[in-house]
């Protein structure tokens, strides 16, 4: 299959190209004017860079994007002021997010469109949101008091896990997500939506009491769960 390429305009020694490239500097249209070319790019790569920007992976970007948006929501109450509106539109934005979640793996496998960037992208996006919250909760003390320890534990786990899945990727080793740590995930979020629904509804304490309930659990598993990593981990450690 004959390549395609893209010209980039360059009027300096468009002679000596036409002279190494005869074929493609024979078209009118590259002899109309005296341009050179400075790089000939694959038009292939630039069509494989174009279907890298899937629905599945614009439902992830957007998560990235949004978490500016719903720390902003929640930072009035970070300053002492009495924010429920801000709190239900942030829950109200964090179920979004987590709608798209689940749609961008979804529609990635139903579509057959799993690709590189949708792998790299979705655990960050994820720690993002999750670091986020975590942070902006502790804040406005939606997370305060020992219930900071549960918070630290899930956190720093997801750094750790992060360096740890970093190094095990130059070694070619993968590491499954085991069944386990998808309910210490499912946990997580509802913990965190349960704390920012909380600041909406400051009535209802039993929300709060749930949030903070479920926080623990989540700790706990992200305990168990790191352990397994780490243990993954120490075996390919010279």
């Amino acid at each position: 299959m004959r390549s395609v390429f893209f010209a980039v305009d360059n009027r300096a020694g468009s002679s000596r190209w036409r002279r190494r490239c005869p074929t493609l500097s024979s078209n009118p249209a590259v002899q109309s004017g005296p341009f050179d070319v400075a790089m000939l790019v694959p038009a292939a790569r630039l069509w494989q860079s174009a279907a890298m920007l899937t629905l599945p992976n614009l439902l992830t970007l957007s998560r990235i994007l949004t978490v500016p948006l719903l720390v902003a929501l929640l930072w009035p109450a970070e300053i002492g002021a009495r924010w429920t509106t801000g709190y239900a539109l942030a829950f109200a934005l964090y179920c979004l997010m987590g709608v798209t979640d689940y749609f961008d793996g979804y529609l990635a496998r139903a579509q057959g469109a799993v690709s590189r960037l949708g792998i790299f992208l979705d655990p960050i996006a994820d720690k993002i949101m999750v670091g986020a919250v975590i942070l902006m909760l502790a804040a406005t003390r939606d997370i305060a008091g020992i219930h900071i320890v549960a918070a630290m534990v899930i956190l720093l786990r997801e750094i750790a896990v992060s360096g740890l899945r970093e190094f095990l990727a130059g070694l070619q080793v993968s590491v499954p997500v085991s069944r386990l740590a998808k309910w210490k995930t499912t946990l997580q979020i509802i913990a965190l939506g349960a704390l920012i629904l909380a600041g909406a509804v400051p009535q209802y304490a039993f929300v709060q009491m749930i949030g903070l309930a479920t926080l623990w659990a989540a700790a706990v598993l992200t305990l168990i769960t790191g352990w397994d990593y780490l243990r993954v981990g120490i075996r390919h450690m010279d």
